[in-house]
């Protein structure tokens, strides 16, 4: 059977092993992510802190980009969000700087919002070593990105982001190719106007961030609107599920010197007491911020706090009041 992405033919080959997705993306000069820059093509010529300015300048238009597609992140956080209550994950898959940025995401939640380590994954073209060194091959073999989605036992609970700036990463194609077999629900974000996949998608996200600032470097302009997007994901949907009070982490977790730190000056700011007071409390909280500020504010013991917090669903607020 043949499918059609963009101006790529998609075609699927089944056997009794395996299933192979081979895409034609030989010419992608068509792609706005690949064309020249105007503003930039003197750039060589410049002094350091007029390239410095060039750049900055570039750089500025990516806010806009990224607030022209408030509604559709707004709708992948409801998804994801959905998929959390529902005992499902999110899985990032993306090559290069984009697989890096959704790996980045991920390993940041557990000690920001106390997640579970695989509550939020990230799958990269090449594996770990590619997180560390450029493995620019892996990228093209679309059935490596639905091994992976494979290998991570993705089913109808979870979200799968696949994370593509040009729009037509083979590893990432075949990622969500086969997380939309499995039932997965599925968000593509690229930053191109020309590649939309054919298959089913539920959502999309398409910040139009134009030229890079060196041609095709989508490490630049693409890779801040991602990162910026990623931030917005993961962060609105921890405030969502009960991750955040006020604008404070209160569910973070105190594995270092920092975090103990912040977590004492947390209960402190919430509850006015004292650092050596709040030190005590988090102790007695067995190290539980959301827990201590409910013990302290409502004078109960640890088992009731603990109680009234996970019959409200986490949210301190709800307790509160």
């Amino acid at each position: 059977m043949h499918l059609f992405f963009c101006k790529y033919p998609l075609t699927i080959f089944r056997d009794n092993v395996n299933m192979q997705l081979i895409m034609n993306t030989k010419d992608r000069s068509h792609l706005l992510t690949e064309q020249r820059n105007s503003r930039t093509i003197n750039i060589d010529c410049k002094t350091t802190l007029e390239i410095v300015d060039m750049i900055n300048d570039e750089d500025a238009g990516v806010f806009t980009a990224v607030r022209r597609e408030r509604e559709h992140i707004a709708k992948g956080v409801d998804l994801i969000v959905d998929a959390f209550k529902e005992g499902g994950r999110l899985i990032y898959a993306g090559a290069g700087t984009s697989g890096r940025l959704g790996i980045l995401d991920a390993a940041e939640c557990p000690p920001t919002f106390g997640t579970d380590p695989g509550l939020i994954v990230g799958v990269i073209a090449g594996g770990e070593k590619a997180v560390f060194q450029s493995i620019e091959g892996a990228e093209d073999f679309p059935e490596n990105g639905a091994k992976d989605i494979q290998q991570k036992e993705v089913n109808h609970r979870d979200v799968v982001v696949g994370i593509t700036t040009g729009g037509t990463t083979p590893y990432v194609m075949g990622a969500l190719f086969e997380a939309k077999k499995r039932n997965a629900r599925t968000i593509f974000l690229c930053c191109n106007i020309e590649t939309t996949p054919s298959f089913d998608i539920d959502i999309i996200i398409r910040p139009i961030v134009g030229p890079e600032v060196i041609t095709g470097s989508t490490r630049m302009k693409a890779g801040t609107a991602t990162k910026l997007i990623l931030n917005m994901l993961t962060t609105t949907a921890m405030i969502k599920i009960g991750k955040v009070y006020e604008n404070l982490m209160v569910d973070l977790r105190a594995l270092n010197a920092k975090l103990t730190d912040r977590a004492e000056r947390i209960i402190m700011t919430v509850t006015g007491i004292s650092r050596e007071d709040a030190k005590k409390l988090l102790e007695a909280a067995f190290g539980n911020v959301k827990v201590a500020i409910v013990m302290q504010k409502l004078a109960l013991d640890y088992p009731e706090a603990k109680k009234r917090l996970d019959a409200h669903g986490g949210f301190v607020r709800k307790v509160l009041q």
